[in-house]
């Protein structure tokens, strides 16, 4: 399999107030909810880097669509990382994403591996890792 991944979706309680989280209080670029048209296919697209996209979709929808059950969630199936230049954007973007919202989790700290880190959720539980990490700088 090639490494073609463009596409991360992520199940949501309330499309509506995960958009203005994302949107507003994170100042991610999106276009607003799509496909409401559809019976279960209301979906937001957030645009991020090198053409990959992040997507909120119903949790009740993602259920439907697969044709399974919809479960109980967990915070630590999976963690976004969203990694930045310095310690002091670590500090920034946590602060702003607790001002949208956001439940802290982790308060930014050094790491045991030498990087600067730290943990919120955003409001349907997901867990965010915001990280610098000197070995591993982003490109801009």
């Amino acid at each position: 399999m090639k490494p073609r991944i463009s596409v991360i979706t992520i199940g949501v309680d309330d499309l509506e107030a995960s958009l203005k989280f994302y949107r507003d209080g994170l100042g991610l670029p999106t276009g607003g909810i799509i496909g409401r048209e559809f019976e279960h296919g209301a979906v937001v697209f957030f645009d991020l880097q090198h053409g990959v996209k992040l997507a909120l979709f119903s949790r009740a929808d993602i259920a439907h669509d697969a044709g399974i059950e919809k479960a109980e969630t967990s915070p630590t199936e999976f963690t976004l990382g969203h990694n930045v230049m310095s310690a002091s954007e670590v500090d920034a973007v946590m602060d702003q994403a607790i001002a949208a919202g956001a439940r802290l989790i982790k308060p930014a700290g050094k790491s045991f591996w030498g990087g600067y880190t730290g943990y919120f959720q955003d409001p349907d539980g997901h867990l965010w890792e915001v990280v610098y990490n000197p070995a591993f700088l982003p490109e801009d």
